[in-house]
């Protein structure tokens, strides 16, 4: 079974700072991979260049087998057109730490943007998925409601079903409940742990960890640009086998972790 997300040899670097050192790691159909760390560790980073809005700068980058960002003649690569890069991230879904919703757009609005746009979809056909998945993520009474009346876990809400809405492959979130008020996370969560339970492959950066025990298949704990270990969330989370990893949690687990 060919691997969702395959990494080889991952190198990134911001001028003389190496922000990903030589990552490895692949993600099979269905399987949810959360990628916990501490701040600076290279998380967001790596998940960016998954569907190349970081460009590497060494090693490949496979999603459903093929070569992201690049084509490759003989031993080099060329890197792809813009509209080539575009047409890869159709297949793949981003959900962000801050909404970026369109903020002259309704909630269904935004959900159907991409997909008409993007996909040339009928509109009436947009606008029937939008509103089913809005239902998905509890938000069907907010359908004529805009931005800036949602509150931040309402928005998060809509940025995921605007992702969903391309009918993605792959589904990447990048701490999505930092940004959010601690009452509004569960709600967040819950969709998300909706997700796993229907199947969708998803790579999570996450600092909730409890959900990572609760719903990941494998968990990456990375440390200055590396993998430090990696595992089941009973392994990495609940006996971490390296001292760097035990005194990150440490830190960060709460007695309810």
């Amino acid at each position: 079974m060919t691997p969702v997300v395959q990494a080889q040899g991952i190198h990134k670097r911001f001028g003389r700072l190496e922000v990903l050192r030589g990552i490895d790691f692949e993600v099979r159909p269905k399987e949810v991979a959360c990628l916990i760390g501490p701040s600076g560790s290279g998380k967001s980073t790596l998940l960016r260049c998954i569907n190349h809005l970081e460009k590497i700068d060494a090693g490949r980058l496979y999603v459903d087998g093929h070569l992201v960002g690049y084509r490759q003649r003989g031993d080099k690569l060329y890197e792809l057109r813009e509209n080539e890069i575009a047409e890869q991230r159709r297949d793949i879904g981003m959900v962000f730490q801050r909404f970026n919703l369109f903020p002259h757009m309704t909630a269904l609005e935004n959900v159907m943007e991409a997909p008409v746009r993007v996909r040339r979809e009928n509109k009436s056909q947009a606008r029937e998925r939008a509103l089913e998945l809005l239902d998905r993520v509890g938000l069907a009474d907010k359908e004529r409601t805009y931005p800036a009346q949602l509150s931040g876990g309402q928005q998060q809400r809509v940025a995921i079903a605007r992702a969903l809405a391309m009918r993605p492959k792959l589904m990447l979130f990048d701490e999505p409940t930092s940004a959010l008020d601690p009452e509004l996370v569960g709600d967040v969560l819950g969709v998300m742990r909706q997700l796993a339970s229907d199947g969708m492959t998803m790579v999570v950066v996450t600092h909730e960890m409890q959900f990572a025990r609760e719903v990941a298949d494998k968990v990456m704990f990375m440390d200055g640009g590396v993998v430090v270990e990696a595992g089941t969330p009973e392994e990495v989370i609940g006996h971490p086998a390296h001292e760097r990893t035990r005194a990150f949690l440490a830190r960060v687990l709460t007695p309810n972790d």
